[in-house]
């Protein structure tokens, strides 16, 4: 991260985005990991201690107390940036809802998250403070010691026997187009599981899985080998079973070699 603190901290003051309870800030998505480019959009995360009210600012529903969060958009040197608005106390009940005594009941994170509430425990762990970095390392803190890496790797690792099934059900009946889609999606749930059970959060944005393999480096499949399978690197549309049937089984040994 080039910037500064301060250089990202002051278009939002200038702009009268930052509450004087905000108890943490954080810039979020593609610009906290360097991941951006020239046409990227910034997000920023406030959270506060009491609600804030705009007339200008948009409402988002969350399965939360109250039920919504607020967000503002300005642009600053012609990039976007979207704020938005997270209570302290919302943050605690997303905290709550992937605690071990949840995933022990058998919740599953469907249930337990929408992908909005997701998406913030998944940023909040490379996201990049601006604003109350004790708050965010306790925080941090709190979302490692609860069942969400558990919760996500569950989620693709069920995902990834569905979609085998479904291959190896469409395979047996000569569907071989089906079957090659079903093994491209077993091959992304299998490499999200990979990637969560390191940490590596954001299944619900693929564009960024490349990025999320080279970060963490599993060792149970080489970026190369990831690479091949995800251009579909020697897929013979005349004859794909051959492929079909080594995506399967790199599927089934990646979900084994994946700690839950």
């Amino acid at each position: 991260m080039n910037e500064s603190v301060t250089q990202w901290l002051t278009p939002l003051q200038e702009n009268g985005l930052v509450p004087e309870d905000a108890v943490a800030a954080f810039v979020v998505g593609s610009a906290a990991r360097g991941w951006h480019n020239a046409r990227s959009d910034f997000d920023i995360y406030i959270v506060t201690q009491g609600e804030r009210l705009s007339a200008t600012g948009k409402s988002s529903p969350v399965p939360l107390d109250p039920p919504y969060v607020q967000s503002e958009i300005f642009y600053h040197e012609e990039r976007r940036w979207e704020v938005t608005y997270w209570l302290e106390q919302q943050i605690g009940q997303i905290l709550s809802k992937v605690s071990w005594e949840a995933y022990e009941a058998g919740q599953v994170t469907e249930e337990a998250l929408t992908r909005r509430e997701e998406l913030l425990l998944a940023q909040l762990g490379t996201c990049f403070p601006i604003l109350g970095e004790d708050w965010t390392t306790r925080t941090r803190s709190r979302l490692v010691d609860s069942a969400f890496r558990s919760f996500v790797v569950v989620r693709s690792l069920s995902a990834t026997d569905d979609a085998v099934e479904d291959a190896l059900g469409q395979m047996e009946a000569g569907d071989l187009e089906s079957a090659t889609i079903s093994a491209r999606l077993a091959f992304r749930h299998a490499t999200d599981a990979l990637l969560e059970s390191k940490g590596e959060y954001g299944s619900h944005m693929p564009k960024w899985r490349p990025n999320r393999f080279r970060a963490c480096v599993p060792r149970a499949l080489p970026f190369d080998e990831y690479w091949k399978i995800e251009t579909m690197h020697g897929y013979d549309s005349a004859d794909p079973r051959p492929w079909i049937k080594d995506v399967l089984t790199i599927c089934q040994d990646i979900a084994i070699r994946v700690e839950v």
